[in-house]
């Protein structure tokens, strides 16, 4: 009796990814850092682009890195105060088995609110959760979006 519940957690898998937004406010920045599982990023990548994508290995070349930043530059808008902002991509790293991206936008003089969508793996797994932890030097707020809401605002006024 205890076998099927056994097995049904091992094939079980937890979809959800993470981004980190810190405004700094002496540098007037946001700086994002978005964490995604490596397995389920390389797969949507190799069903939206190419088969032939691979992700921190010997395999993985400087057309694989574009797609994943393209990708995730596709699904992953964020605005401040009403207006779309454009994320610089600065680069990534793999830690174990997640990529860990980083990106930042300047001139962000004045921070009321700010709206958050993410869509990122929404089109390959429908249970898919996106957290996202915002950190200014005032307070700290979350929100978590899925398939049924992709977007969310917080406000600091």
């Amino acid at each position: 009796m205890v076998f099927p519940l056994l097995t049904a957690s091992i094939n079980h898998k937890f979809y959800v990814s993470t981004t980190k937004i810190e405004y700094v406010k002496e540098k007037q920045t946001l700086q994002v850092i978005t964490k995604i599982f490596t397995e389920d990023v390389e797969q949507a990548l190799q069903a939206r682009y190419s088969p032939s994508i691979h992700l921190d290995s010997k395999k993985e070349t400087e057309s694989d890195e574009a797609y994943l930043k393209k990708y995730v530059l596709q699904k992953l808008k964020i605005s401040v105060n009403g207006k779309p902002l454009q994320l610089n991509y600065i680069g990534k790293e793999y830690d174990i088995d997640i990529v860990n991206m980083y990106f930042e936008v300047e001139g962000i003089s004045e921070f009321n609110s700010i709206e958050i969508e993410n869509k990122i793996l929404f089109d390959m797994f429908p249970e898919q959760q996106n957290i996202i932890h915002l950190k200014t030097s005032e307070s700290r707020k979350s929100l978590v979006l899925d398939k049924d809401n992709p977007k969310g605002v917080l406000n600091f006024n």
